[in-house]
């Protein structure tokens, strides 16, 4: 039972976190390829944009019914969006800036599609909505 209810979590986890994701980089892929901002610019902006989506999302259906009560939830989120923030702008400065690997735009996206949500998903079942 209980591993069915993990497995519900990441499904909709998932689900919700490709929406949110989506939403970051539907803001930041044309800041960035376009030249409107820098890379961590758009970050920041794309961010800001996912966080607020994904915690509606998050809270009202990824993690429904599991656990703390909103304002613990709430603080705990906004943290663990910062963890996100902090992941998803190493990956910006590694992988685009001009002392690192000075790759194109888009490079950092691949991580942020593939191991930030992971990390994410963890941090949020067991401590924000545990």
């Amino acid at each position: 039972m209980r591993d069915n209810e993990v497995l519900g979590q990441l499904v909709r986890f998932g689900i919700a976190g490709g929406i949110t994701t989506a939403l970051y980089t539907i803001v930041y892929s044309p800041l960035a390829a376009h030249r409107i901002t820098s890379e961590q610019v758009a970050n920041l902006i794309g961010y800001l944009v996912a966080m607020a989506s994904g915690y509606v999302i998050h809270s009202r259906w990824s993690f429904r019914g599991h656990g703390a009560d909103a304002r613990q939830t709430t603080i705990r989120f906004f943290l663990v969006s910062l963890v996100s923030y902090a992941l998803n702008s190493l990956w910006v400065w590694v992988l685009t800036g001009d002392a690192m690997l000075a790759g194109p735009w888009w490079w950092p996206l691949l991580p942020v599609l593939f191991v930030t949500p992971l990390i994410i998903f963890a941090l949020n079942r067991l401590w924000v909505f545990a």
